[in-house]
């Protein structure tokens, strides 16, 4: 089981070596329109428990998790946790530190 959270310099240096991980933004609609991540895709935090069974295919795949700051995507990091997946990670520091 990973649980290492993960950095924006690892994260940007995986995506510039053409790897695709899963990223989910789990920031509102209106947060990703102003800025995203290439390729993530928006689940706010609130409808997270709504779309667990679209994501159950990724049980055992490394799922990155990043809000604005990061406190959000701890959150959903613990709760996809709590329902059975064992690679999430957070991206520490948010969209702020990628972006920073």
């Amino acid at each position: 089981m990973i649980t290492t959270d993960i950095t924006a310099e690892e994260l940007k240096e995986r995506l510039n070596n053409g790897e695709t991980p899963v990223i989910i933004d789990v920031r509102e609609d209106w947060e990703y329109q102003e800025a995203n991540i290439g390729g993530a895709e928006n689940i706010p935090l609130g409808t997270l428990p709504n779309r667990i069974e679209d994501l159950e295919h990724l049980k055992d795949a490394e799922v990155i998790v990043h809000c604005k700051s990061g406190a959000r995507s701890a959150t959903a990091k613990a709760f996809l946790q709590q329902q059975g997946f064992k690679q999430v990670r957070n991206l520490l520091g948010g969209i702020i530190a990628y972006k920073g």
